[in-house]
């Protein structure tokens, strides 16, 4: 059965904002777009760098070392140099929190 993680209270996002946050030992960014949540891994397939403090457009995760673009709902690389996916987390909202699965869990 899957462990699930509280992220951050549903409240502390706006629409087309993200949060970098720590969950057991991984890093993750969780973006909130259309009214819906997404998580991605904290880190660009590129060159390791991390993905947070890139900026986030039209569903699409820029990195901020070399522009490599990904899509939020499936990691898919959207923009080189990437070009391998990044790994996509699974996401809920329960009880007013945004949770990440626990991938250790």
């Amino acid at each position: 059965m899957a462990q699930w993680v509280d992220a951050a209270p549903v409240k502390d996002f706006l629409e087309g904002e993200y949060k970098a946050l720590g969950i057991n030992g991984l890093q993750a960014v969780v973006y909130y777009y259309e009214g819906n949540f997404f998580a991605l891994e904290d880190v660009c397939t590129h060159d390791g760098g991390q993905l947070s403090g890139g900026r986030f457009t039209h569903g699409e995760a820029i990195c901020p070392r070399h522009g490599a673009r990904f899509c939020i709902r499936t990691g898919e690389v959207k923009a080189p140099p990437a070009y391998e996916p990044v790994t996509t987390l699974p996401v809920r909202v329960h009880e007013g929190m945004v949770q990440i699965e626990d991938p250790y869990g």
